[in-house]
């Protein structure tokens, strides 16, 4: 058998249902490209689920872990420290607002926000204070495990759940003519539960369908859960580290949330680290002699001494005036495929970002995610030496910062022509 063969023998993937699935296998990634066992080339337009922001196989980022390897390679992570993990929360401290001041270490976007919402419903109970709801977007996707479900609108993805996950107050996500409709469902909100904390997805929400909404909002959002005594929780496991054209999406206001949600690029794309980032007011909430205030949480591979090496090296890199040009010239060139492509007769929407760029694609099927545009556009697009990974009808790119501009042009072409191929079936 071959490698593929194999995988379906014995594998259970992610996002997929196994009785059809069809699996690729990789050999070697290089820059923006994936080489398959064929070695036919794939250019990585999604960044390997929005983590390879700095392009596969950097040798910068690859010569630092290999240094690390051979000093040290794990250490338990409670009553122990090591020089990565505190290089890297100093780092991260220097280029996150002035308000952050302590970073807790987790595996992963989800363990992130899970440790985000355990720090906000537990600040108020280590202060003796009965407020344990969380108000987040209706489209919210926070991640897979349960904390992080709770917090995620409902969808496919939570259904078999339901039943299971916390209440949480949904409001309106603040989409362009919305605004006013989600400011006025998060007052209520506030008055009517006074809610522990409010989290969201600064100005991109990624899962819900790469949905956008405007600066402006949030920073009076955010102002008003500050005058009402409302944690505000930023998950920035997307949109953080260049992607949305700033360093952090909530760099585009000047309100900053009270905890930040890292992960995704934070490596580059070569390990898994989560990062949870917050205010001494919260962090002062669990300084006590009363042992029960302690905040009981961490993963085997808290602070794992390679992960944070990767990412210190993925800071170096970001740091570099060579990435922010990077970034600049794709989302100059994002700006320039919208203008051409907006009025086509297929696309309902179209929206950017920084480096992102969706577009909404006219369908009869209302299934959200598991529309059948989704798995025509993947294959088609895998002829074609591409992966993008549709949300449902929104086909998006979320391309590494190396990326060259043919390349670009050639992923637009190409999604032109199946707008173009497609367009009657998408029309009637």
């Amino acid at each position: 058998m071959n490698l593929c063969e194999r995988d379906l023998q014995h594998v259970w993937h992610p996002y997929t249902q196994m009785k059809d699935a069809e699996v690729i296998g990789i050999e070697r990634g290089e820059g923006a490209y994936l080489f398959d066992i064929n070695n036919k080339k794939y250019i990585d337009a999604v960044s390997s689920w929005w983590v390879n922001t700095l392009g596969h196989t950097n040798k910068y980022i690859a010569s630092k872990i290999s240094e690390q390897l051979n000093k040290l390679e794990q250490v338990i992570f409670a009553g122990f420290t090591h020089q990565p993990a505190v290089e890297l929360a100093e780092r991260l401290l220097s280029i996150l607002p002035e308000n952050q001041k302590k970073i807790f270490f987790s595996d992963n976007g989800s363990t992130a926000v899970e440790v985000a919402l355990k720090m906000s419903i537990q600040y108020w109970s280590n202060k003796g204070i009965k407020k344990n709801k969380i108000i987040a977007f209706r489209d919210a996707y926070h991640g897979d495990t349960f904390g992080a479900m709770s917090a995620s609108g409902r969808s496919v993805f939570t259904r078999a759940f339901d039943d299971f996950l916390f209440d949480v107050i949904f409001i309106e996500t603040p989409l362009k003519g919305c605004e006013e409709r989600a400011f006025e469902e998060l007052k209520i909100s506030v008055f009517k539960n006074e809610p522990a904390a409010f989290i969201f997805e600064p100005l991109v929400l990624g899962a819900g369908g790469m949905l956008m909404y405007e600066p402006e909002i949030l920073e009076r959002m955010i102002h008003f859960c500050k005058q009402h005594n409302v944690i505000t929780i930023a998950d920035e496991v997307m949109t953080g580290f260049y992607r949305t054209g700033k360093l952090f999406a909530t760099d585009y206001i000047s309100e900053k949330p009270d905890i930040y949600c890292m992960s995704k690029g934070i490596t580059g794309g070569f390990l898994p680290l989560g990062v949870t980032a917050c205010n001494n007011n919260i962090f002062d909430a669990f300084i006590s002699d009363d042992k029960t205030k302690t905040l009981y949480h961490g993963h085997s591979y808290t602070a794992n001494p390679i992960s944070c090496t990767a990412a210190l090296a993925a800071l170096d890199l970001y740091e570099n005036k060579e990435c922010e040009e990077n970034v600049k010239r794709i989302e100059n060139s994002h700006q320039i495929f919208f203008q051409n492509i907006s009025s086509h007769p297929s696309v309902i929407d179209i929206r950017q970002r920084g480096t992102i760029l969706a577009i909404e694609i006219k369908t009869s099927d209302n299934t959200g995610y598991i529309n059948s545009i989704r798995d025509k556009a993947y294959k088609y697009f895998l002829e074609k030496g591409i992966i993008l990974r549709p949300l449902g009808n929104v086909i998006y790119i979320l391309p590494p910062y190396c990326i060259n501009n043919s390349d670009l042009e050639y992923i637009y072409s190409e999604i032109e022509n199946f707008l173009d191929m497609h367009c009657d079936q998408f029309i009637k």
